[in-house]
């Protein structure tokens, strides 16, 4: 049957999909908008499972904090080019996905992809199709979600870092300025765990041997390398746990004297870092 310019422009708006690829689509589909759609459908998972292993090192990361601010989500949507970051399309599936989060309380990444759309289609269903029509991998690199009695976000300028930060035993007190502080030290220094008692096992067994073999290489005696090497782990905690980090605004503090001086007994309960690239 004749495909007009009418049946390539309705198919265009209700896919989203560039007027030659409707048009190709509708002609193969001998003009049944269903077939045309799931054609479409089919040319983005050809897309997404030809560029599965592509690097993405661009994209938008975005911060939601509940109205009671206790609970927050960040995700990050990546993609492989500056420009497709920059594009409507792509900022309008991610807004989806925040908002996909926040109306279901999703948790973990893999529910948040399964969750139904308005049309009955999984949410990973409709990344797929913007890859079809952009041409390029799409994938949701992290989500995360963070609670406490007091949750702040920061995002930083370049919309490619976003971080959770939950305080707890706040005691009344505003804690929203020193959350923030606390947010833009953690995406700065991009602390490994909240003290000591959360750095992984591996982590912690790798520094050791690493200042074995510094102490090693200058020379000290072996039955001294044990010693030296726990040496460099405390200074391993000290710059890479947040609650023993030096606050970048005023060094004469740790974030865990900062958390105290600001209401005692104030503390960071969790936090998380998601960046792009």
């Amino acid at each position: 049957m004749a495909i007009t310019a009418a049946d390539v422009n309705k198919l265009r708006q209700e896919t989203g999909a560039g007027m030659m690829d409707c048009k190709k689509a509708l002609t193969e589909a001998d003009g049944d908008f269903e077939k045309a759609k799931e054609i479409l459908r089919k040319q983005g998972q050809k897309i997404a499972d030809k560029r599965a292993d592509n690097a993405t090192a661009e994209g938008i990361v975005l911060a939601h904090v509940s109205q009671d601010g206790k609970s927050g989500k960040v995700i990050a949507l990546a993609c492989e080019t500056e420009p497709v970051s920059k594009v409507a399309d792509f900022q309008n599936l991610a807004m989806a996905i925040m908002s996909t989060a926040v109306a279901t309380d999703a948790t973990d990444k893999a529910a948040l992809l399964a969750t139904p759309q308005a049309d009955g289609r999984a949410l990973q269903d409709h990344i797929t199709d913007l890859m079809g029509k952009i041409g390029e991998k799409i994938d949701v690199a992290s989500f995360e979600t963070v609670s406490g009695d007091k949750v702040v976000s920061y995002i930083h300028s370049n919309g490619k870092l976003g971080v959770l930060v939950g305080l707890s035993n706040t005691n009344g007190t505003d804690v929203t300025e020193v959350g923030k502080d606390i947010a833009m030290q953690i995406a700065a220094m991009k602390p490994v765990a909240l003290d000591k008692d959360g750095v992984d096992a591996t982590i912690v067994q790798r520094e050791i041997e690493i200042g074995k073999e510094q102490a090693r290489q200058e020379g000290k005696p072996e039955a001294m390398l044990e010693k030296i090497a726990l040496g460099k782990l405390n200074k391993f905690y000290k710059e890479n746990t947040l609650l023993n980090q030096e606050f970048v605004k005023d060094n004469s503090l740790t974030i865990a004297q900062l958390l105290d001086k600001t209401s005692k007994g104030l503390t960071v309960s969790a936090f998380k870092r998601v960046a792009i690239g």
